[in-house]
């Protein structure tokens, strides 16, 4: 019920008119953008200034990198023991720690501190501890990281965990959930120790959902040093990577499904006559989830297809090079979609946490809290907060598109081979807010 608050009457204006607005804003500020912006700006190697120095100290200093490990270390044995001692019910802290703090907590940490959940990784510290017991190298590993692999693997983990959330029915027993994260930490643990630290940044889902996310974050290094630039030009030094692409379609693709699921359409379609058979509805949610994804990473990949490239530049690899202007539209549609969700069963998440086998304990001094409720009672400040994020996610998109589109295209090119992009940017908008208002 969380995800619902705040629906179509919520809304300051029709959602007609909300629609159309947004898609105004994102045709004007494509207009702005062709008059004005008529060079590449963001260059990670040039831009930003250095952090502070007692801030570039404190993050080089080893301590500082101990203190971080020990805390996600602490948290995953935290984890393990509610998951294999606490009780199968879901005010076993375990659930709200596995679908809300790792899933929408990294969010904004990422976006305040940078890549927060590689600083805190414990199977990067489980691997660095076996590394250091065997006489290896944990940064290297056995073998070389197939460059062919890419994101690949961390987009199969990301649709993994979508699709225990959203279409598993099983998915708030405690077995399940928790053979899950047994099959991922073995999954980091092996490939860590075949093929390093590099593994991590390309094929933790984990890891790289929040390294992504920090993208837009004001942090950045170059050379080796902390710096601080624009989010937009951390953004534009996204790695152009195989699975890129496909990353980006699972993060956008599932949130959007979990907002259609929830539409009154769809129940419909789910409980009325002609689902009726529990497999076939299971069946139906498979699908429908496995389609926003391939819709999401097909519109984009025919949106910057569809341009006029120069004799060298193959279409094939447009997409790639395009698909970190998805990722504040991720961050915008998240925003919009699990605030609610993230506030009060996050805080609900933290009240068990204190008492984690429910006999009374209050380990942190939270178990006495009450859960803020406050758009509960506000639903057209967060209908309104909705739409902003929503609108915001793909202005910033729109920018981050068209200076790699300067930077990349013909000349002649340049503006009109952004108009397919646009198109797709639009459709995207349009959807995304009718869809967060449909429940």
């Amino acid at each position: 019920m969380a995800h619902g608050i705040g629906g179509q009457k919520d809304l300051p204006i029709p959602l007609e008119l909300t629609v159309a607005g947004a898609v105004a804003a994102l045709v004007v500020s494509f207009t702005v953008l062709a008059v004005a912006w008529r060079t590449p700006r963001y260059d990670a190697d040039r831009t930003g200034r250095p952090a502070p120095a007692a801030l570039r100290r404190l993050v080089a200093s080893p301590a500082f990198f101990v203190v971080l490990r020990a805390f996600g270390m602490v948290a995953f044995a935290y984890t393990v023991m509610v998951a294999v001692l606490g009780e199968d019910t879901l005010i076993n802290p375990f659930f709200g720690i596995f679908y809300v703090l790792l899933w929408t907590g990294f969010v904004p940490a990422s976006l305040l501190f940078g890549p927060a959940y590689r600083a805190i990784s414990p199977v990067r510290t489980i691997n660095a501890g076996f590394a250091r017991l065997t006489g290896g190298d944990s940064a290297v590993g056995v073998f070389t990281y197939p460059a062919r692999l890419g994101m690949w693997p961390a987009a199969i983990g990301l649709y993994a965990f979508v699709w225990m959330e959203l279409v598993y029915p099983f998915a708030t027993e405690l077995g399940p959930v928790r053979l899950w994260c047994a099959a991922y930490v073995a999954a980091m643990l092996l490939g860590g120790a075949l093929f390093g630290d590099d593994f991590y940044a390309k094929a933790d889902p984990f890891e790289v959902f929040s390294t992504l996310v920090a993208r837009m974050s004001p942090w950045g290094e170059r050379r080796g040093e902390l710096v601080v630039r624009s989010p937009l030009a951390n953004l534009d030094a996204t790695p152009v990577v195989p699975g890129l692409v496909a990353v980006v379609a699972v993060l956008f693709g599932s949130t959007a499904f979990d907002s259609f699921k929830d539409s009154t359409r769809w129940v419909k379609f789910i409980q009325g006559d002609f689902v009726q058979d529990h497999s076939l509805a299971h069946v139906a949610n498979n699908l429908g989830l496995l389609t926003f994804v391939l819709v999401v990473g097909g519109v984009f990949a025919a949106g910057t297809m569809l341009t006029g490239v120069g004799p060298d530049q193959p279409r094939r690899a447009l997409p790639g090079q395009f698909a970190h202007s998805i990722v504040p539209i991720v961050i915008g549609y998240f925003v919009a979609h699990y605030l609610t969700y993230f506030l009060e069963v996050g805080e609900n998440t933290l009240i068990q946490m204190s008492d984690p086998f429910s006999n009374g304990s209050n380990w942190f001094g939270t178990a006495n809290w009450t859960p803020s409720f406050f758009f509960a009672y506000h639903p057209t400040a967060l209908a309104t907060i909705k739409v902003l994020a929503v609108v915001l996610g793909h202005v910033v998109g729109v920018v981050a598109a068209h200076d790699r589109a300067i930077h990349l295209l013909p000349r002649r090119h340049q503006l009109t081979g952004q108009l397919s992009l646009l198109v797709a940017m639009v459709a995207f908008t349009a959807g995304g807010l009718y869809l967060l208002f449909s429940a």
